[in-house]
């Protein structure tokens, strides 16, 4: 595996160009960043965009450390800094109040890219997509951040695509914002959501039916159910439990669509998993489940390695534009690291 310290330590000597290089054509298609007033920009998006790869790689820890380094570091200087330089207060306020929609266009189209370059893995399995929320601490002057009384923290909902290795949808909100209503805005039809138990609604179950949507959800074992149709189980299998149900309550929060549950057993723990996914044998949807944790991963080496969560923005804006400088970081990472040494982030 390549480590990101191995290219932090490469990086003066390899072509930054070349790592930046799958973004090139992408900047011809970009929306266009524009002055507010009749001075020239002073920090050209491709400037911002630079040094918000960079702070990520390096792991920088503020905003101050990062210009900093680009006054004093003769490769930051030369190829990251804007020309003349940029002061704190300048970054600041580039970072806080513009290049969100260049961000998201670069983010969505360099994902496209991504898929050409990275293998398929679980191809037999469908398109999946786990889906997860992670809290992101804020400070208590992020008013917009709400969470709890003393607390402030931030919540980024994430798309993983498990099949690449790399996240494909992204969207925040306050600390306290609900997770369920973005599952059908990360997924495309045809897709299957791979889902943790904070997902469980049956009326989301009955919603991702009719958009032509799939799931595999993970629910709590005391969950009413009403069968319809059961399942052979193979006597050897860590299978316990394939039925056709109708989930939850009659009257109440019921299913209106059949949901297929899957109750396996692996170290002493049962787990129960609802889907619509009727192609897959019973083996493969606790395969499917398995395979959430993906994201679990990513979040912790993106947490770990990519700093996302050291803040140089306060405002909602800002921070959103520099967790997708990070996911534009992850996707150049995993493209440079399979074609330069065919392995993974």
């Amino acid at each position: 595996m390549a480590h990101i310290s191995v290219l932090k330590k490469q990086l003066q000597s390899l072509n930054f160009d070349k790592f930046m290089f799958p973004l090139v054509e992408l900047y011809h298609m970009t929306p266009e960043l524009k002055s507010r007033g009749d001075r020239p920009l002073k920090m050209t998006f491709e400037d911002q965009l630079n040094a918000l790869v960079y702070f990520h790689l390096q792991e920088h820890k503020s905003a101050r450390h990062l210009v900093q380094d680009l006054k004093e570091n003769v490769f930051a200087k030369e190829h990251i800094a804007p020309d003349g330089g940029i002061s704190r207060s300048s970054f600041s306020e580039a970072i806080n109040h513009r290049g969100l929609e260049q961000l998201q266009f670069l983010f969505e189209n360099l994902y496209k890219k991504a898929l050409g370059v990275l293998p398929k893995e679980h191809a037999q399995l469908g398109e999946l997509v786990s889906i997860d929320g992670s809290l992101v601490d804020a400070v208590l002057s992020m008013y917009w951040a709400d969470y709890r009384k003393g607390a402030k923290k931030a919540k980024a909902h994430c798309g993983f695509d498990i099949n690449h290795g790399i996240p494909n949808k992204i969207f925040l909100t306050d600390g306290n914002g609900g997770e369920r209503p973005f599952v059908t805005r990360i997924l495309s039809k045809g897709q299957t959501g791979v889902m943790d138990r904070g997902y469980q609604s049956h009326k989301d179950f009955d919603l991702l039916q009719a958009e032509g949507k799939h799931f595999v959800c993970r629910i709590k074992s005391r969950t009413t159910r009403t069968i319809i149709k059961q399942h052979d189980i193979t006597l050897d299998s860590h299978v316990f439990y394939d039925t056709l149900v109708l989930l939850g309550t009659p009257g109440q929060n019921q299913t209106e669509s059949p949901v297929r549950v899957v109750g396996y057993e692996i170290s002493g723990v049962k787990y129960y998993v609802a889907t619509d996914r009727q192609d897959l044998t019973a083996e493969q949807v606790a395969s499917v489940y398995k395979l959430r944790w993906t994201i679990e991963n990513f979040f912790k080496w993106w947490k770990e390695y990519l700093k996302v969560y050291h803040l140089i923005a306060r405002s909602e804006y800002g921070l959103m534009v520099q967790i997708l400088a990070g996911l534009i970081t992850y996707l150049l990472l995993a493209i440079y690291c399979r074609e330069q040494f065919n392995e993974t982030v």
